[in-house]
């Protein structure tokens, strides 16, 4: 991990329970890590949250702050605010490795389900509007609860690690095996994204019928 750790990672989202519970894991595990947000101040607050609980290095910036700090980012954004974000991140995220672990899904009387795309996923979205980073999709499929949780000293999960570029990807597996019991698996390219970030529904599916916090595990690997 030698590469990552000389890394700073940033959270764009680092105020929501996803992306927070990455930063928290990520912080415990002596990385250097941004949070982003709208607003500084609620960037600010989390971290010094964080830094409190896993006791690492983290800072809050606004989420243009938070991209132009890092080195590699999370996009861990709500879905209605996916294609803004980014966009108007452009010019701090270029050159840069762009993890986009955002799963557009709808809600009704009959529960979760895949929203279409008209690029195909969100990580394409992501590409799209980020033409000179270097886009991945990962991190889809984690608790947040179980990552908050340091009580919980072994995640039992793999990290299906999706992109174009194989020097990208290989850092992200890095990251996710940054946490204790993660395993970071490459899971195709790109335009592979749709199937993977459409599998929350069932696993938020599944969580609801069994009151679990399900991942997913790649056997014989």
């Amino acid at each position: 991990m030698a590469e990552v750790r000389e890394m700073t990672v940033g959270v764009l989202g680092g105020t929501g329970a996803q992306g927070k519970g990455l930063a928290i894991r990520w912080a415990a595990a002596g990385l250097r890590v941004v949070v982003g947000s709208r607003k500084a101040e609620r960037a600010q607050a989390a971290a010094r949250e964080i830094a409190e609980t896993a006791d690492g290095q983290v800072t809050g910036e606004d989420n243009a702050g938070c991209a132009a700090a890092a080195d590699v980012v999370l996009a861990a954004l709500p879905w209605d605010a996916h294609a803004d974000t980014l966009g108007a991140l452009r010019e701090q995220l270029a050159g840069k490795i762009v993890i986009d672990c955002v799963n557009p899904l709808g809600f009704d009387k009959q529960g979760p389900f895949a929203l279409a795309v008209p690029e195909g996923s969100a990580a394409q979205q992501a590409a799209a509007l980020l033409p000179d980073s270097r886009v991945t999709a990962a991190f889809h499929h984690v608790s947040a609860v179980t990552l908050a949780d340091l009580s919980v000293e072994h995640v039992d999960l793999d990290v299906l690690v999706l992109g174009d570029d194989r020097e990208a990807t290989d850092v992200v597996r890095e990251l996710a095996g940054a946490i204790p019991g993660v395993r970071g698996i490459f899971g195709g390219r790109l335009r592979n994204a749709h199937q993977v970030e459409a599998l929350t529904a069932n696993l938020i599916a599944i969580n609801r019928r069994y009151k679990a916090h399900a991942g997913v595990r790649v056997t014989d690997v």
